[in-house]
């Protein structure tokens, strides 16, 4: 197979063309796939070919890695089975007695799934709100902090963390013990944000939103800018060992999905924008939450920090609490009840029942991810949901 960089092409070139990817065999220009689970040991016992065993490695992970690599800007990648098996991988590579900050408002699952790994792994763990570099600051243990984790923008509130600044202030407290930088990135895409780019050490998509961008794919993928770093090392370590790998079938199917990537982003992001406009001049929405509208807080360090849109994820509060928010949603026709986001369907939900009584979520919340349907008739469906919802 070959598959090269495409030094000064744009990202949409490269991606739809799976970096010039051409099979040298047939010369067909789709990857094939490899559903083997094993491969043939040389004669002399050595394994020349580089693969052993599918649990840590297939040609059909490799071809997508490659592309992830690349567009990210990165040394290396791995595929997971899903965005939180690669998620958790990085926090497994830590040792007890490391130190981690994470933000206070970010992917549920993770979240919990943090609080009870702290306990059992002796990892401590502070969430702090990661918008806010002093406190950022603030929360560095010398010598015992090892990991700032990052979520930008973060799900539901879409607070902007500062990449570049998150990045100085842990080279700056670091001394003679590194503090990685991981960044979740699901929202931004590399369309919009590179955080290697930026300083970060990984970057962490769950490649089931926008990667794929069919809603017919559960992945993830780490991408990192050192390959031969030691704590890199020891994530691909738990891969390998832990067997969280996506299957082959799974990995062409995600690829096919992400040669459309830059096409369907920008779609989102121009309908998100406009959504979001139009919904702040909407009787009986309250608040609307988009780092694209010059109002939002963070939309100082979103300028700065993303090129090319903001997003295809926005949030609406409602006036009337959970209820309304509820019945909102109930209403809608054309935006589809469930969860996920990054699909080229758009699907309204209301985050804080998802989350349970501990949500720092408000009640009268909706999360909007807004696919690639006329923006025109999605702001319609809407409004006639929330004046239904309020008549």
């Amino acid at each position: 197979m070959t598959q090269h960089k495409q030094a000064g092409l744009s990202i949409q070139t490269r991606v739809a063309q799976a970096l010039g990817f051409i099979d040298e065999q047939t010369k067909g220009l789709v990857p094939p796939i490899y559903p083997s689970t094993t491969y043939l040991r040389d004669a002399d016992n050595h394994y020349r070919s580089g693969l052993i065993y599918s649990r840590d490695d297939n040609p059909t992970y490799r071809v997508v890695e490659g592309v992830l690599a690349d567009i990210e800007s990165g040394a290396d990648a791995m595929l997971f089975g899903s965005g939180m098996a690669a998620a958790v991988s990085v926090f497994q590579a830590l040792r007890p007695g490391d130190h981690v900050i994470a933000p206070k408002v970010m992917y549920w699952a993770l979240r919990n799934w943090l609080i009870d790994f702290s306990k059992t792994w002796g990892v401590g763990i502070d969430f702090v709100n990661t918008s806010d570099i002093d406190a950022i600051a603030a929360a560095i243990q010398p010598a015992k902090t090892k990991l700032i984790w990052l979520e930008t923008p973060a799900n539901p509130m879409w607070h902007i963390a500062d990449i570049r600044a998150a990045v100085d202030e842990a080279q700056k407290q670091s001394q003679a013990h590194p503090i990685r930088v991981a960044v979740d990135s699901t929202v931004a895409t590399p369309v919009l944000s590179r955080p290697l780019e930026l300083g970060a050490d990984i970057v962490m998509h769950s490649a089931t939103k926008y990667l794929n961008g069919h809603s017919d794919v559960i992945a993830g993928a780490l991408i990192c800018a050192d390959k031969d770093d030691e704590f890199w090392l020891r994530i691909r370590k738990v891969r390998r060992q832990g067997g969280a790998v996506l299957s082959p079938q799974d990995s062409a199917q995600l690829l096919r999905g992400m040669r459309t990537l830059v096409l369907r982003v920008r779609t989102s992001c121009e309908s998100a924008m406009f959504l979001a406009e139009q919904l702040q001049q909407t009787d009986d929405v309250v608040e609307v939450l988009y780092p694209g509208l010059p109002s939002f807080a963070d939309h100082a360090t979103a300028l700065k920090q993303m090129e090319g849109g903001f997003g295809g994820m926005l949030s609406i509060r409602v006036r009337g609490g959970a209820k309304a928010a509820i019945e909102i949603a109930a209403r809608t026709q054309l935006w589809k009840r469930a969860t996920s986001l990054g699909g080229v369907e758009s699907l309204i939900e209301h985050r804080a029942s998802i989350e349970g009584e501990d949500t720092p979520v408000p009640n009268d919340l909706l999360r909007l991810s807004v696919g690639i349907e006329d923006a025109q008739e999605l702001l319609a469906d809407l409004v006639q949901a929330i004046q239904a919802a309020h008549s």
